[in-house]
């Protein structure tokens, strides 16, 4: 046997060296499906899901779309809510605003108040010492200088703005004025003041202190009637 009819018998030898180990015939077929030769792993699933398409269009997705009127509605619902509750902190602060300014100008306009009502029944005082100076009778460089110096008293009064209450022959106002006692006067309707007993004093349109009057009753029924009867 020559060289080459010894290589032609071995040659499918060679080749099976060559080529390696032929696998086993289920390992082929898993090969040529494509799937690994090796151990499975148990996280990855063996079977590839066939769910068709169709089925999840019909999830959540549809489910969703028929539920956005709904939807719609509810976020109206809630829009309308804080709009509600936006408009209510503006007109609070608004009036918050408006307070704090009202009170601020308050503040300014009757910061004196205190100091005023204090001062008033000093006033008073000086007044009666000055009337009993003036009772006494004579004219002195004193009482003229006390009289000077209760007018420069009133104009200071008058600068800050307070007003002195007259109510003397007007009709009996409980806003102003504070009623000590009731007459039975024949001359005076009933309900007028008859007299003022103690100056009222108002800053503005502020009452500081009301005005101490007698308040008269009018004719008594007694001598109303007697009257009626010498008129007749």
């Amino acid at each position: 046997m020559n060289k080459a009819d010894t290589h032609k018998d071995f040659e499918p030898e060679n080749k099976l060296i060559e080529e390696g180990p032929l696998a086993p015939p289920e390992l082929a077929a898993g090969a040529a499906l494509g799937m690994s030769a090796g151990p499975k792993n148990p996280e990855t699933p063996s079977v590839i899901s066939a769910k068709p398409v169709k089925e999840d269009l019909e999830g959540t997705d549809f489910k969703k779309a028929s539920s956005a009127p709904e939807q719609l509605a509810q976020l109206k619902v809630e829009l309308d809510k804080y709009k509600d509750i936006a408009l209510r902190a503006v007109a609070d602060l608004d009036n918050y605003r408006k307070r704090m300014a009202r009170e601020k100008d308050d503040a300014i306009r009757y910061a004196n108040a205190n100091f005023l009502e204090r001062l008033i029944p000093i006033l008073d005082n000086f007044e009666l010492g000055l009337q009993a100076a003036k009772a006494g009778g004579g004219q002195s460089a004193i009482l003229d200088g006390m009289t000077m110096v209760f007018k420069q008293l009133q104009d200071f009064l008058a600068s800050c703005g307070v007003e002195t209450i007259e109510a003397t022959g007007e009709h009996f106002d409980p806003n102003i004025h504070e009623a000590i006692a009731q007459e039975e006067n024949a001359e005076v309707e009933e309900g007028v003041v008859i007299r003022q007993l103690r100056k009222g004093y108002r800053l503005k349109d502020r009452l500081i202190r009301p005005a101490n009057v007698v308040v008269s009753k009018g004719v008594a029924v007694g001598e109303d009637s007697a009257k009626a009867g010498a008129s007749t």
